[in-house]
């Protein structure tokens, strides 16, 4: 829970009371590899914090190729935000890439935690800011750049990843073939 409130805290301020009721309407959960958060095709109804691990959201495109769009990493919000607020089918999947831990809020609590704590919902607005800032700034270098390129901004980007995933899903955020990818790292000294 510490790593929560110490997230929370940086977008705004609680006082002991509220972070106690925030806790009381958490659940941590464990996720294993290749365990989904939530799916496509069905409506988020939860909202996570990453403890531990690391996701993945990912998608089927019209060749039926799965598309990694990015990754969220420990001390980050998860939420399918489109599905969740409006209560439609979501058309990504979040994915555990490792062994998982994750604080989960249901739909319901997560609202009246909303409605009841003074100030929450403008904490939650500047994370979800942040959260969509750094979505943009992590794929648009992928629209413009060569592969090489590419691949040195992911290890700009996501320092901790590069490691404890599998070059696969690598591969299919940058979109390039496994054996490119290969190339590209042999051919680069780090």
């Amino acid at each position: 829970m510490k790593e929560l409130f110490d997230f929370i805290l940086r977008f705004g301020n609680l006082n002991q009371q509220q972070m106690d009721f925030i806790e009381s309407k958490a659940t941590e959960v464990n996720f294993h590899k290749e365990e989904y958060f939530s799916e496509a095709g069905k409506i988020a109804k939860q909202v996570g914090f990453v403890v531990d691990g690391i996701f993945r959201v990912c998608y089927y495109n019209n060749k039926s190729e799965e598309i990694t769009k990015y990754f969220i990493e420990e001390n980050n919000l998860v939420v399918d935000l489109e599905s969740f607020d409006n209560q439609i089918s979501s058309s990504a999947y979040v994915q555990a890439v490792t062994e998982s831990k994750m604080i989960v809020f249901q739909r319901k609590d997560w609202l009246e935690l909303l409605q009841t704590i003074v100030g929450f919902d403008a904490i939650v607005h500047k994370i979800i800011s942040r959260a969509l800032m750094q979505k943009v700034e992590r794929r648009s270098p992928l629209v413009t750049e060569d592969a090489t390129t590419r691949y040195l901004k992911f290890l700009e980007i996501y320092p901790t990843v590069v490691n404890r995933i599998p070059l696969s899903y690598i591969a299919s955020y940058l979109g390039v073939t496994q054996s490119s990818l290969s190339r590209i790292r042999k051919n680069i000294k780090l």
